[in-house]
């Protein structure tokens, strides 16, 4: 059974980026707060649209690409490819969501954030800021990406999990509970459902990035490996003695708590 359409399309058009024609909306009837005869935003055709869904001011949903249920997309934000965008989603700002992504739910996406491939982001969860959720990765629950993150691979985030400033989370890690990876985090594997250790140090961010891996600067090796070399590794990086003294007790930390939390590596 089809739904009934709250909308048509106007002659008012625009030819979109890649040569297609999108036509401006106009609701004929009224819902929530919009009244009939209200101009939206822009879709490609009918099809794009269904529900009470919505597209406000200058967002575009084109392509194959469906936003559907309570879902409304606004600002600059556009919606394209197979995306499906559906429940009581929100997409905004200069968002993108794209390919075969599916976000519903309470879901927010909005600023810069861009979301592509085949991305589930579902629940309460939020993506904003300048953020990049790609691959086959996973946002659900309450998880918040945000800031310059990015999110990829087969990552899930989910729970209370906030992953934010310029962390990397990818492969086929999962970050829950509450866990928290910011700053200049990468993470690669395994599961966290605590913080993994991440410190600011006077050269270089440390974190580790997969149990019992260090990753300092660039650098990613064992725990025992960084023990055993990070004298040699940090004369070779023009490293003062003081400041290799300072992340041999990082290294050393890290074991220390790998131990009490039952992660041990020896």
């Amino acid at each position: 059974m089809k739904t009934k359409k709250h909308f048509k399309l106007t002659s008012e058009t625009k030819i979109n980026w890649n040569g297609v024609t999108l036509y401006r909306i106009e609701a004929i009837i009224d819902f929530y707060i919009i009244k009939k005869g209200d101009k939206g935003g822009w879709v490609e055709k009918k099809d794009n649209l269904s529900g009470n869904a919505w597209v406000y001011g200058n967002a575009r949903v084109y392509g194959n690409a469906r936003v559907y249920g309570n879902a409304w997309v606004s600002g600059d934000a556009r919606v394209y490819g197979d995306a499906l965008v559906s429940g009581d989603a929100l997409v905004s700002g200069d968002a993108r969501v794209y390919g075969n992504a599916r976000v519903s739910g309470d879901v927010r996406v909005y600023g810069n954030a861009w979301v592509s491939g085949d991305v589930r982001v579902y629940g309460n969860a939020w993506v904003y800021g300048d953020a990049l959720v790609s691959g086959n990765a996973w946002v659900s629950g309450d998880a918040r990406v945000y800031g310059d993150a990015l999110v990829s691979g087969d990552a899930r985030v989910y729970g209370d999990a906030r992953v934010y400033g310029n962390a990397r989370v990818s492969g086929d890690v999962r970050v829950y509970g509450n866990a928290w990876v910011s700053g200049d985090v990468r993470v690669y594997g395994d599961e966290w459902k605590k913080s993994p250790l991440q410190i600011q140090g006077t050269r270089s961010f440390i974190n580790e990035c997969k149990k019992g891996y260090l990753r300092i600067g660039c650098i990613e090796l064992s725990f025992e490996a960084w023990r055993e070399r990070a004298e040699e590794i940090g004369k070779k990086n023009g490293y003062s003695k003081l400041e290799i003294k300072e992340y041999q007790l990082y290294i050393d930390l890290a074991i220390e708590l790998s131990k009490l939390t039952g992660n041990k590596t020896e």
